[in-house]
């Protein structure tokens, strides 16, 4: 099977982000579903840090919600380019990466 070219991209998040009142990752997730990208994943971390803050970990009983959180989808250059402007507004303040990817194996459908 030959090679494709996709376009990844990661958004890092965490547990006390929101979007109208409701959590962010299932936000975004949920509007990924509705515009038909092939797949996303939501990834809970057990430890990590965001905008250089301290380290939070699942060892601390009052974490408060403030555990990294990473979505993660693959697709076409021209369906990622649709979705980032929304996906810019919603994650406004996260950091959002894309990065230019080679499927080896499988498929976007």
């Amino acid at each position: 099977m030959p090679t494709r070219m996709a376009v990844q991209v990661t958004i890092y998040l965490n547990e006390a982000d929101h979007w109208h009142h409701r959590p962010l990752h299932m936000e975004i997730l949920n509007y990924l579903r509705r515009e038909n990208v092939a797949g996303a994943t939501a990834l809970h971390a057990v430890a990590g840090f965001t905008g250089r803050h301290q380290v939070e970990s699942t060892h601390l009983v009052d974490a408060g919600g403030k555990l990294p959180l990473i979505i993660t989808f693959v697709d076409t250059d021209e369906h990622v380019g649709r979705v980032l402007p929304t996906l810019r507004e919603m994650a406004s303040h996260r950091l959002i990466v894309r990065e230019n990817v080679v499927i080896e194996q499988g498929s976007l459908d």
